[in-house]
C-alpha cells in the first residue's frame, strides 16, 4: 500500500506504508530540504494541509515550542496514514543527488580500530551508491528507530558498505554491535543521506576535522579526495581528537594506505590532559578546533571544511570558524546529528 502525497509546489509523489515522508520524497528525486534525518535538526519542517499522519518521535529536539503552536511537524518523523497535502520549502535541485534506496545488508567482517571503535563491513543486495561523506540509516534487530551511520569506504561495484562505528555506553544500537553481532547477521540498510559531501569541484585546500568515530566520513572524504585528479595541487588536512591517547588511531588508518600516508597532513589532539601526562604523550593536548586553531589560524579563510564529530565539537567548531574567523558559511560542510 502506499499514499499519495502533494506539495503546495504542485509536485506529488508515492510514500509506501510505514515510510516517512521525508525518505519517500528523497526516493522519488524531491528536493526536500534536511540533514540530520533523524529529528534533531528540525529542516525538514512541514505543516500538513490534509490527511493524516503519525509522529514517530514526539517531543523532537528539531522543533521548537513555537514550531509546534504553529502546527509544524518534522517530515522525517511523519508516517502518513492517509493521502495527504503537505506545505514545505523545497531546495534548489541538485541534479548529482542519489536518490537512496532501502535494502537488506549481510555484515561479512568486524574489524576492531581501539577498544571501543571498529569498522562493521555489510554488502547489500542493492548497488554501493554513495557520495563520500554521506551515511546510511541502518534498522537494527530489536532496536526501536532508525540509526544513522556514516560510510568510511567508497562507493563501489561490490555493493559494501563500511562503518566506523563507536561502542557508545548504554548506548542501545553500538552495544548490539559491539556484544552480539555477528558475521552472517543481516539489517535493513536505507540510504545514502546527507549533505556534507566532497565536493571535487572547489579548488581550495581541504581540512577534514573528526571527533571519535566522526572519524568514518573522514576517511571517506580524503581517499576520494586524493583520488580526484582535479585535486592533486591541493593541500590536504586532517585534523583529529580523541580524549586519550588510545584513542589516536588515525597514524594507523593513513599508513595502511599509501596513497592517503603520502597525501595526508595529518594533526591530533588529547584532550584530557591528565591521561595524557599519565601516559607519557607527546603530541599535542586540548581540543581539536583549538589544534585547528594553533596550526592554520592565518589562512583558515583559504580552506573548504568537513566536519564530523560530537556536538559540543562542531559546535564550538563551526562557532570559532564562521564567527572568530569569518570563513564563509558556504565552505563549512557537516550534518547536524543531536
Amino acid at each position: 500500500m502506499s499514499y499519495k502525497i502533494t506539495t503546495n509546489h504542485g509536485v506529488g509523489f508515492d510514500c509506501a506504508e510505514g515510510d516517512t515522508l521525508l525518505r519517500a520524497a528523497l526516493r522519488a528525486g524531491i528536493h526536500f530540504p534536511y540533514e540530520c534525518n533523524s529529528g534533531g535538526c528540525g529542516s525538514c519542517k512541514i505543516e500538513v494541509m490534509s490527511g493524516s499522519v503519525t509522529n514517530l518521535w514526539d517531543g523532537a529536539p528539531g522543533l521548537s515550542t513555537r514550531d509546534v503552536l504553529k502546527g509544524r511537524q518534522l517530515a522525517c518523523q511523519c508516517v502518513p496514514t492517509t493521502d495527504c497535502d503537505i506545505k514545505v520549502r523545497l531546495k534548489s535541485a541538485d541534479s548529482q543527488e542519489i536518490a537512496p534506496v532501502r535494502s537488506i545488508a549481510r555484515l561479512y567482517k568486524i574489524e576492531r580500530i581501539t577498544d571501543d571503535m571498529a569498522k562493521f563491513c555489510f554488502k547489500t543486495e542493492a548497488d554501493a551508491k554513495f557520495k563520500a561523506g554521506q551515511f546510511a540509516l541502518l534498522d537494527l534487530p530489536g532496536i526501536e528507530g532508525s540509526r544513522g551511520y556514516s560510510m568510511s569506504n567508497l562507493a563501489n561495484d561490490a555493493h559494501e558498505w563500511h562503518f566506523i562505528i563507536k561502542n557508545i555506553p548504554n548506548g542501545k544500537a553500538s552495544t548490539l554491535l559491539f556484544d552480539h553481532a555477528s558475521v552472517g547477521d543481516k539489517v535493513i540498510l536505507d540510504g545514502p543521506y546527507g549533505l556534507a559531501y566532497l565536493k571535487p569541484n572547489i579548488t581550495r585546500d581541504i581540512v577534514c576535522v573528526a571527533g571519535g568515530s566522526g572519524l568514518s566520513p573522514e576517511m571517506a572524504i580524503l581517499k576520494a579526495a586524493v583520488e580526484e585528479t582535479g585535486l592533486d595541487h591541493r593541500k590536504i588536512y586532517l585534523f583529529y581528537g580523541g580524549r586519550t591517547p588510545d584513542d589516536i588511531c588515525t597514524p594507523d588508518l593513513l599508513s595502511a594506505d599509501n596513497d592517503l600516508f603520502e597525501r595526508i597532513i595529518s594533526f591530533n589532539a588529547v584532550s584530557d590532559a591528565d591521561i595524557a601526562k599519565k601516559e607519557l604523550w607527546t603530541g599535542d593536548v586540548g581540543f581539536v578546533h583549538e589544534l585547528l586553531e594553533k596550526k592554520l589560524a592565518n589562512t583558515l579563510t583559504e580552506h573548504e571544511f568537513y566536519i564530523c564529530g560530537p556536538p559540543p565539537m562542531t559546535d564550538a567548531l563551526t562557532r570559532m570558524l564562521a564567527m572568530e574567523y569569518k570563513v564563509p558559511l558556504e565552505q563549512i560542510h557537516y550534518d547536524r546529528f543531536y
